[in-house]
């Protein structure tokens, strides 16, 4: 079958099913998709945004490689830029590497305190440790279509970076309000992508791919999709004890004493519950072929440290999105 032809018969498919009107998951829709991944290879990959749980993109990209799919092009918001960034350079591999010896205090010690600035962090450490760890490439000579969103902070507009130097792009993508302070790109000051589109369909709109795969990081939360990580921070000297106190304050609650919930608190808990449902919304008007979903509550922000927990977790959440879709 040509591409064509496929293409054609894809088109005819959604409206076949538009015509039913069958957009929940019913056997028509469930047995039209099935058609489609079938005979899928090519992929359009969207990437969401959702802190350390962006990790899960590394184990959904080494699933579909290793099954054969040809990643074509690739969007992401946040983290899913970065992960995405980095897969199109080619170098996911080193990147994986890294991450799976990150300790708790090797983590922290990638924060540099932005002392009296619009955020708690520069941003400035973890991208001269990415830059030299990946290198940098021009985002216009990759080897394949990428798109990192962000936000304009005067404007409020979604702004998608698809040229210039790739870790600028990804800088302003994760540039999360309160913990990154914004990032200054061609006379704009930018923020995170997740803002205005937690899981950034629209730039793969015009791609000529077979299948768009997205891969949600608000998914509905589960009972302990992972063992909570309890091994303790070490004690250092007093600006590790600041950092540690920070992070700590970022953990969830435990609902037999529910303490008091502080500003930092305050204000993840109010991003997240914004980006869940722009995510929603988003994925409902755009309805990608396959979507993947993380929970929501697989880890926090910041356990960047559980990256082997959060590959695996990727992984085997593919192969269960694909499943459900008979392939």
């Amino acid at each position: 079958m040509t591409h064509a032809t496929w293409a054609h018969s894809r088109a005819q498919a959604y409206h076949a099913i538009w015509r039913a009107r069958v957009w929940t998951e019913t056997p028509a829709r469930l047995s039209l998709l099935r058609q489609i991944v079938a005979s899928s290879t090519t992929v359009s990959l969207v990437l969401g945004s959702g802190g350390a749980r962006g990790l899960a993109h590394i184990g959904a990209i080494q699933w579909l490689t290793e099954n054969g799919y040809d990643i074509r092009s690739i969007a992401g918001s946040s983290m899913g830029a970065l992960v995405g960034g980095i897969y199109a350079a080619g170098k996911l591999s080193v990147y994986a590497e890294w991450v799976l010896a990150l300790e708790r205090m090797q983590v922290l010690r990638l924060l540099d305190p932005a002392f009296g600035r619009a955020g708690l962090f520069k941003g400035e450490r973890i991208m001269a440790v990415l830059r030299e760890l990946i290198g940098d490439f021009d985002i216009q000579h990759l080897p394949l279509a990428y798109t990192a969103v962000a936000t304009d902070l005067v404007s409020g507009e979604e702004v998608w970076l698809r040229e210039g130097k790739l870790f600028d792009a990804i800088r302003a993508s994760i540039a999360a309000p309160l913990i990154f302070t914004p990032f200054d790109y061609c006379d704009r000051k930018l923020l995170d992508g997740a803002l205005v589109n937690p899981v950034p369909i629209a730039p793969t709109l015009d791609d000529t791919t077979d299948l768009t795969v997205a891969v949600d990081l608000s998914g509905p939360a589960e009972a302990r999709p992972l063992a909570p990580a309890s091994a303790p921070i070490p004690d250092g000297n007093a600006y590790r004890q600041r950092i540690r106190a920070f992070v700590e304050s970022l953990r969830p609650s435990k609902p037999a004493t529910a303490p008091t919930r502080g500003i930092v608190d305050i204000a993840f808990a109010s991003m997240e519950a914004m980006q869940n449902t722009i995510a929603r919304l988003r994925l409902a008007a755009y309805s990608p072929d396959v979507t993947v979903e993380i929970p929501r509550n697989a880890c926090g922000f910041h356990e960047f440290w559980r990256a082997e927990e959060l590959i695996t977790l990727g992984r085997e959440r593919t192969a269960q999105a694909f499943a459900a879709t008979g392939r």
